[in-house]
C-alpha cells in the first residue's frame, strides 16, 4: 500500500511512518524541509516537500496515494504566551479543517481511505468509539471527517489520548513539567480526580496501520492504552522526579492550559482493541513519566 502521511516528521507521524515501512508499505511523508526529513529518507520513505499551507502539494500527493494518514497539526499554541496560546490554537484548528477538506476532496469517489487525527477534549468521561464528537469543540478535525464521510469519502477519525507519551515527548506533559519548573510546584486542579488517558507513541502508531490493513471499517478508532489516569497521580510523579511539592492550585495557576489541566479525558478503547486485535505493549503513562530521561532536554 502506498500511504501519504502528513506530519511525517512529527511525534506521532514519524512513528507511523516507521511502523508502516517495517510492515512493507510504501510511504510518502510531508516535510517542510529536507533537513527535517533526514530520518524519513534514512528509513526509506519518499519525501513530499511542503507545508499545510501548500494546498496544491497536498492535493497532488493525496491523489497519488492508496491511502492518506493526516497527523499534522500546528502545535505552536503549546509554546505561546498567555491568552495568545488559545488564539493560536484556533488558527491551527481552522488550518487543519481546510487541509482535511483538501485531502478528502482528492480522494472523493475513489474509495481510498483518509485517516484523520483528533483528540478526546470536550468528550464525556468514559467516551467510546460510538459516541459522537462534541459540536462545541473548537477543533473540527472529526467534524470535517464526518462531513466528508457524508459525501461517501472513506474518512475516519483516530482519537488520540491527550498524552501520547515516550522519551522525547514534547506534547502536553512537558507543558506541565515546564510549569512546575517555573512555579516551584507540581500542581493539580481541585482534588485532582479528573482523569487523562494515555498511550505510548509506538502503540498509537500501530492503531493507524492496523486500521488501514483491516480495511478501515469504523468511523472512529481510539488510540488509548491507559483509559483513566487521575491527574493528581500525574502531578505526583512529576513532583517526585523534580523534587517539588505536589499541591492543589486554582485554575488560574495553569494559565491558558487550565482547561486541559482540569479536563476529564478518559476513554474506552475496548472496541478498537477487539476489532483490530490491538494489544498495547509500551509502558503505561505513569511508568513512562517515572523515568529521569523524561525530564532531560
Amino acid at each position: 500500500m502506498h500511504v501519504f502521511v502528513t506530519g511525517a516528521t512529527g511525534w506521532v507521524g514519524a512513528a507511523i511512518v516507521d511502523d508502516l515501512l517495517r510492515a512493507g508499505h510504501r510511504v510518502a511523508g510531508l516535510a517542510r524541509s529536507m533537513e527535517k526529513a533526514e530520518h524519513l529518507v534514512a528509513a526509506g520513505a519518499n519525501i513530499v516537500q511542503g507545508s499545510l499551507d501548500d494546498l496544491d502539494v497536498l492535493r497532488e500527493a493525496a491523489s497519488a496515494a492508496d491511502a492518506v494518514v493526516h497527523t499534522a497539526f500546528n502545535h505552536d499554541f503549546i509554546h505561546a504566551a498567555g491568552n495568545h496560546g488559545f488564539t493560536t490554537f484556533l488558527e491551527s484548528a481552522a488550518q487543519d479543517q481546510r487541509v482535511i477538506e483538501i485531502l478528502g476532496g482528492a480522494l472523493e469517489g475513489s474509495n481510498r481511505p483518509l485517516l484523520v487525527t483528533s483528540g478526546l477534549s470536550g468528550l464525556p468521561r468514559g467516551v467510546t468509539e460510538m459516541d459522537l464528537p462534541n459540536p462545541a469543540s473548537p477543533r473540527k478535525s472529526e467534524a470535517a471527517a464526518r462531513t466528508l464521510a457524508a459525501r461517501s469519502v472513506r474518512a475516519v477519525t483516530i482519537r488520540l489520548a491527550p498524552s501520547v507519551h515516550g522519551i522525547g515527548d514534547y506534547g502536553f506533559v512537558p507543558v506541565l513539567v515546564k510549569l512546575a519548573h517555573a512555579t516551584g510546584v507540581s500542581a493539580y486542579v481541585d482534588e485532582g480526580q479528573n482523569c487523562w488517558s494515555g498511550v505510548h507513541r509506538l502503540d498509537a502508531a500501530r492503531v493507524y496501520r492496523l486500521a488501514l490493513e483491516q480495511g478501515v471499517t469504523e468511523p472512529v478508532y481510539h488510540a488509548v492504552a491507559d483509559e483513566a489516569v487521575p491527574f493528581k497521580e500525574i502531578a505526583a510523579v512529576i513532583g517526585r522526579q523534580l523534587n517539588l511539592p505536589v499541591e492543589a492550585r486554582p485554575r488560574e495557576h495553569f494559565g491558558w492550559f487550565a482547561t486541559m489541566a482540569g479536563a476529564d479525558m478518559a476513554a474506552s478503547s475496548a472496541h478498537t482493541r477487539t476489532l483490530l486485535d490491538w494489544q498495547p505493549s509500551g509502558p503505561g503513562l505513569l511508568a513512562d513519566l517515572d523515568q529521569p530521561g523524561y525530564y532531560t532536554r
